[in-house]
């Protein structure tokens, strides 16, 4: 191979994976299912919604806990829908509320979603 060749090669082979990594994002992760997808589409069947903002460091915390699975979480950002959150009650980043209105405040990470919904987290 020339080194005209191999420059053209490794040029082919950055635009490919610049693409893959595009796509990837833009999918959510890609077409793998996600560790915590059944968990978080429990959640939503159950109705359980996540009120927070952009800028909460806890929502953000909140929400790596999940991963890519997050995409399956009701979630409804305050800050783009300040009424639906004063409606709910919501006081306080993040917020959880149920099917029947019954709030927790604060950070609760997975193993307490999942006691309090019945939502079984997958066996490590």
């Amino acid at each position: 191979m020339t080194r005209k060749n191999i420059f053209l090669l490794i040029i082919v082979i950055l635009i490919l994976g610049t693409l893959g990594t595009i796509m990837l994002r833009e999918n959510g992760g890609g077409v793998f299912p996600g560790k915590y997808d059944a968990f978080a589409q429990c959640l939503a069947s159950k109705k359980f919604t996540m009120y927070g903002t952009a800028w909460c460091s806890h929502c953000k915390a909140e929400k790596a806990r999940f991963g890519g699975s997050f995409k399956y979480v009701p979630y409804v950002e305050c800050t783009k829908d300040p009424d639906k959150c004063l409606s709910s009650g919501v006081e306080g980043y993040p917020t959880w509320v149920d099917e029947n209105g019954t709030k927790y405040l604060g950070e609760q990470g997975l193993e307490k979603l999942s006691e309090i919904s019945g939502c079984a987290l997958p066996i490590e």
